[in-house]
């Protein structure tokens, strides 16, 4: 099928964006283009809330900054929480689609999340002060961090707060997961697509490989004709 010609409305600098950003054109507000890739767009029509229409470079680097820094335990839910709750540069379903998107690139997914959101306001230096702003700090905490580890591990003490910061990290986990559903509740395919993934990985543990190789084509070919 053969996308139509993309127009900009409403916003002024949409089309540059879009020229800038191939494939993300659905994910700029006030955008009526039609040529998005289905992965992207398939879920831009539900749980959708206002979004800025520029961030500047300064505020990329900064708010992921605060994001690495608070995200101990798991850094997605603070990056949900900032990113379309708090200064709404994005609404819950573009959140969503950006989010499908980088779990299935390779690399580390909120790195993946920053660079796209930063490349869509700022091009290439929004996507790398995005990034910067993700990594430097923890790497440096991290590097710390790993040293006192090393000498005081075999006390009861640190043992037991490794675990406590675990279970926390796992009810952060399940609750953005929770919140990440919301957009996909009314679409039946898309939440049986959820549903058969959970089952395959979790359940069956069927290697993350495997799914993918199997159930990305069908999205997308499920995802094509229902926007035809």
């Amino acid at each position: 099928m053969q996308p139509k010609l993309c127009r900009a409305a409403a916003m002024p600098g949409a089309a540059l964006r879009s020229r800038q950003v191939p494939g993300f054109a659905a994910l700029t507000p006030g955008y009526t283009g039609t040529c998005a890739s289905p992965i992207i767009t398939a879920m831009s029509d539900s749980a959708a809330t206002p979004a800025v229409a520029s961030v500047s470079t300064s505020a990329l680097f900064m708010g992921f900054l605060k994001v690495a820094l608070s995200g101990f335990g798991g850094v997605l839910p603070f990056a949900r929480r900032m990113i379309v709750e708090r200064r709404r540069w994005l609404s819950e379903a573009e959140f969503l689609d950006v989010l499908s998107l980088s779990q299935f690139l390779p690399g580390p997914n909120i790195v993946n999340v920053s660079i796209i959101i930063g490349r869509r306001f700022q091009g290439v230096r929004g996507a790398i002060a995005a990034c910067a702003g993700m990594i430097l700090m923890p790497l440096a905490i991290v590097l710390a961090l790993a040293t006192l580890y090393a000498h005081f591990a075999q006390i009861d003490a640190v043992r037991g707060a490794c675990g406590g910061v675990s279970a926390s990290a796992s009810g952060l986990i399940v609750a953005t997961a929770l919140k990440l559903a919301r957009p996909i509740k009314e679409s039946t395919w898309q939440a049986g697509v959820c549903i058969v993934v959970f089952v395959g990985i979790a359940l069956l543990r069927v290697p993350l490989l495997w799914v993918l190789a199997a159930l990305c084509p069908l999205s997308v070919g499920i995802a094509w004709r229902t926007r035809a």
